[in-house]
């Protein structure tokens, strides 16, 4: 299953691990990553130097692709503090400025983080739960859209099923990749990704 996107990234097979927490460490994503696939750090709640720390020990034990996830809902709300803002902020930078080869931003608006991330050759792939919400990922220019369903675990944003999502979602925004997230039981490839 060698699509577009795997030669794009580098990577063997479409396969990401998902960035939970700090239960996915160092050593979680270098085994997928090295297994050819893509592992994909945690980094919500991480102060920025953690997140450097646990990008280097990454990289001590690959030297194949791997992403930074974070969860960017601190830096959308109104009622959240500057604090927090910032501290979403310093975390994404963080992983940016270490030029990882790719973040994964969640329950959020990606389009603040996009250009700076492009400007340091870092892809941005974003999750999303709902059709408008991939539409406006693609809008913001990420370089790919994860749709998740309701079968998805951890923090669920889809409302519906990931069989009626995807299939939406790729006619939305292509030609954008798409990739399905949580739930999954067979492989399927998007035509031409």
């Amino acid at each position: 299953m060698q699509t577009l996107l795997c030669r794009e990234l580098g990577i063997d097979y479409p396969i990401f691990s998902v960035g939970f927490d700090v239960s996915a460490g160092p050593e979680l994503v270098s085994a997928v990553s090295n297994a050819g696939g893509c592992g994909v750090l945690g980094g919500s709640g991480l102060p920025p130097d953690e997140i450097r720390r646990r990008i280097d020990r990454v990289r001590e034990l690959t030297d194949r692709p791997f992403g930074v996830n974070d969860i960017i809902a601190d830096f959308e709300y109104p009622d959240s503090s500057a604090e927090d803002r910032a501290f979403v902020r310093d975390q994404i930078a963080a992983a940016v400025e270490a030029r990882v080869p790719l973040i994964v931003l969640f329950w959020g608006d990606p389009a603040p983080f996009v250009e700076t991330a492009h400007q340091n050759g870092v892809k941005v792939f974003v999750q999303v739960g709902s059709i408008p919400e991939a539409e406006a990922a693609a809008s913001a220019g990420v370089d790919a859209i994860i749709a998740q369903g309701v079968e998805a675990g951890g923090h669920v944003r889809g409302t519906t099923s990931i069989w009626q999502l995807l299939p939406a979602v790729i006619e939305a925004v292509r030609p954008v990749p798409v990739l399905a997230s949580g739930g999954s039981a067979t492989g399927w490839v998007s035509p031409g990704r």
